[in-house]
């Protein structure tokens, strides 16, 4: 449960602190150095986030090795293709500070181009510069073209995933073909705080909602990036693995189901 092996058969830790709005003038510094005091070992950020070179300023700051720490970062719609890929990935490496990414992604399926820029992932991964290699944000039918057109099946896709949106067709579809799920927004922006159900529950493990929700998650076989920038709270997003739910409990969650997107599609984005 504290981690999920990658059909490269890499351990990936299953919690990771995500970054996205984190500013790039100490405040995601300071976040990744609370996280790894904490014992997270996942970064995620992006090129398109702007504070690469903070993640990894914090990251050569801290006391833990490079090698221990699971580094994500990816590609964005304007620099995707396969030249411009392998520049943009060059472009993070060095903003990063460090010589390889232990997982890298497409951001976003941008329709003219993702085919091509995954062909750019598959040689960064050959390479050995990337350990791992997917995408975000794709769906079944997109995967699937995907698959049909390259040679390595992403080891992971990272999508928006919540109890309003439980993604059941794509969990399915992932756990068929061996690609891991990570689910951005996990905590809706906080708004899990206030859904009934989950406080109930969390009442009985003596857990927030927030914990509930990360929790459910988990035990779905699905990793979880949950962003903060306070030290209580990624503190408390760490906190999963001292209690269960229970079939119940999870049956009752994923009844939460509305189908509802928080975020807004920006594969149009070229």
């Amino acid at each position: 449960m504290n981690g999920f092996t990658l059909n490269t058969g890499t351990v990936m830790p299953s919690v990771g602190l995500g970054v996205l709005f984190a500013k790039d003038n100490g405040e995601v510094e300071e976040a990744v150095l609370s996280a790894l005091q904490t014992g997270y070992r996942k970064i995620d950020t992006a090129s398109a986030y702007k504070n690469e070179l903070g993640v990894g300023k914090a990251i050569l700051e801290s006391d833990v090795p490079r090698k221990n720490i699971f580094l994500t970062s990816k590609v964005w719609n304007t620099e995707q293709g396969y030249d411009s890929t392998l520049e943009a990935f060059d472009k993070s490496l060095k903003r990063l500070q460090t010589n390889y990414l232990d997982l890298y992604l497409i951001h976003w399926p941008v329709k003219s181009k993702y085919v091509e820029t995954y062909k750019a992932l598959e040689k960064l991964y050959n390479d050995g510069r990337a350990k791992a290699i997917g995408v975000c944000n794709f769906n079944v039918a997109q995967l699937e073209n995907l698959m049909q057109n390259s040679n390595i099946i992403p080891s992971l896709n990272q999508v928006e995933m919540h109890p309003h949106l439980g993604q059941i067709e794509l969990l399915t579809f992932a756990k068929k073909h061996g690609i891991q799920l990570e689910a951005w927004r996990p905590i809706m922006m906080g708004e899990v705080s206030k859904i009934p159900e989950l406080l109930s529950i969390g009442h009985t493990h003596n857990k927030s909602a927030v914990q509930i929700a990360l929790r459910w998650q988990l035990q779905r076989g699905v990793a979880v990036i949950p962003k903060s920038t306070n030290s209580k709270r990624i503190a408390e997003n760490f906190n999963l693995f001292d209690f269960e739910l229970s079939p119940l409990e999870m049956e009752l969650i994923e009844s939460l189901n509305q189908n509802r997107q928080l975020g807004e599609d920006l594969s149009h984005l070229e």
